[in-house]
This record gives structure tokens, sequence and C-alpha cells, in this order.
């Protein structure tokens, strides 16, 4: 009868042990089966912004070049604008200070040149609009100059360099005499603006070329 009951016994702690084993089993992988699923879930930090663009640094020939000008701020970003200008000599300086005035004249050419039928807002007439084609074709011709005026310094002969780059700032000067003539009090703020922001550019230009002459 003893035998009997050890194996009964034997056996009823066989089942209950097979009984629980799934169950503990489930319990023990759970949590791990659902890692990274739950509301608790451990999430990566965004990433981090890009870096802003940073600014080309003026070469330091740059700055002492543009230190001998009327305008420095304006010189130290048109030159600075061009990578070229963190290797070049004062040569190399004059020639990219014109290119800036020629990019700028061509710019304001092009802009002129379109068919303009308002100006400000306001309707412009005939005359207006002859006048602002006759405008283009000033800015054009500067364009030129400056453009013969880089070939000359390429040529060293910085004497006809200064002259066509002095051209270059004249020739808007003409738009306004004839805005005057024809049209008293209605010279457009834009021109004036393009007039001066030439004129600056063109100053620089010859300030530097001025240096090449002095040695």
């Amino acid at each position: 009868m003893a035998p009997t009951m050890a194996i009964t016994t034997a056996t009823l702690m066989l089942l209950v042990v097979s009984l629980l084993a799934p169950s503990t089993l489930a319990s023990r992988s759970g949590p791990s089966s659902h890692h990274g699923h739950g509301s608790h879930a451990k999430h990566s930090p965004p990433s981090p912004p890009p870096p802003a663009p940073v600014a080309p640094v003026a070469a330091a020939l740059v700055r002492t070049t543009c230190n001998s000008t009327a305008y420095y701020d304006l010189c130290v970003s048109s030159l600075a604008a061009d990578p070229s200008s963190a290797t070049a000599d004062v040569r190399g300086l004059s020639a990219i200070a014109v290119s800036a005035a020629a990019s700028n004249a061509s710019a304001s050419a092009a802009a002129l040149g379109s068919n303009v039928t308002a100006q400000g807002g306001a309707a412009v007439d005939g005359t207006v609009q002859a006048l602002l084609r006759t405008c283009a074709v000033k800015y054009g011709q500067a364009r030129d100059a400056l453009a013969a005026a880089k070939v000359s310094i390429a040529q060293q002969d910085y004497d006809y360099a200064a002259v066509h780059v002095s051209a270059a700032a004249e020739y808007p000067q003409v738009c306004k005499v004839l805005f005057r003539r024809q049209r008293p009090g209605a010279y457009p703020a834009e021109l004036a603006a393009r007039e001066e922001a030439l004129n600056q550019l063109c100053s620089v230009a010859l300030d530097i070329i001025s240096l090449l002459s002095a040695t």
C-alpha cells in the first residue's frame, strides 16, 4: 500500500509541475516579448539641427586692401563673396571688385530692359517707358565698360582700367539727366538706388586700382 501511495504522490507532483511550467515561462518571457512596444518604451533623442552656415571670412589682404577704399564694408563683402579672394593678390582683388560692379550693372540692365508697364504701382506712360529702356541701355554700356576694365587689369594697364571704371560709373548719371529733362521730379527711387549702388562698387574698384598704379 505504501509503494502505491508513493507512486501516486510522485505522479501528482509531476502533473502539478507540468501544469505550472507553461504559465511560469509565460510570466518570465512576457516583459521581454513586449519590450520596446509599450507606452514606456525608450526612444532615441532627436538628431541635433545642422550647424548654421558660416559666413566667408575675409582674408587678411582683403581687409588691408579694403581699408584703402571709401566703402570698407561693401568692399569686404564684395570681395569675400568670391572664394578666389582668399588667395588673390591686389591685382586679383581689383579684378574681383570690377566683376562685382559688372554683375550689378548687368542685373540692372536686365531688370530695366524688360517691358515695364508699371513703376511703383502706378501706370507708366510711353515717355517713361522709353526712358527706362534708355536707362537699361546705359547700364548695359556700364557693364561693357567694366568688362573692358577687367581686360586692362589683366594686361596691367591700370590707367585704362581706371578710365573704363570711371565711365561705367557715369552711365547711370546720364539716365538721371534724361529723366530730369523730360520728366522733372519723376526719377524713380529704384533707379536712384541702382545708380548709388553701382557708383559705390565702381568707387571700390577705382580705389583698389589706384593701389596698383601706386606700385
